[in-house]
């Protein structure tokens, strides 16, 4: 089942966390890196940096592209979010969710969105114990249509 919505205290420990992660990497926090952080975390999509500057820079006119894509590498750097690369297209998506799940790919649309699979976390210890990896997370994609495009045949 798809995941469930955040609730504001959730998605307000998310930036609390992200925002903590960037100025221990020596980034300034400014309105800018602030609400790019407030964009991800509360998003249930996986956008792209192309996504999140389109999306932010109407309120803030001096965002800039480079912001974008330098906040996000430090969050990936800090743990924080996660890339995800879009099938046969290479496109980089963000993900704020790092708690264990899988995600739902629409080959038509391109649509992403996570799946909390209940086995994943018991998966991730029986691999770790029968190989030795102490293993830092996974990714699991499933692939197909989804039910919108399903509809549009």
């Amino acid at each position: 089942m798809p995941s469930p919505a955040l609730s504001e205290t959730e998605i307000n420990l998310r930036v609390k966390h992200m925002l903590a992660c960037l100025r221990a990497a020596g980034l300034r926090m400014t309105p800018q890196r602030m609400a790019l952080c407030r964009a991800l975390a509360s998003t249930e999509r996986h956008p792209t940096a192309q996504a999140l500057f389109e999306k932010l820079a109407p309120e803030y006119p001096s965002l800039s592209r480079a912001t974008v894509y330098n906040t996000l590498e430090a969050l990936v750097s800090a743990g924080v979010a996660q890339q995800l690369v879009e099938a046969g297209k290479g496109v980089m998506h963000y993900d704020a969710n790092l708690e264990p799940h899988a995600h739902l790919v629409c080959t038509h649309c391109g649509r992403i969105e996570d799946y909390d699979d209940p086995n994943l976390d018991t998966n991730v210890r029986s691999v770790s114990r029968r190989t030795g990896y102490a293993l830092a997370g996974l990714c699991t994609f499933y692939y197909g249509k989804c039910p919108d495009c399903r509809k549009q045949k």
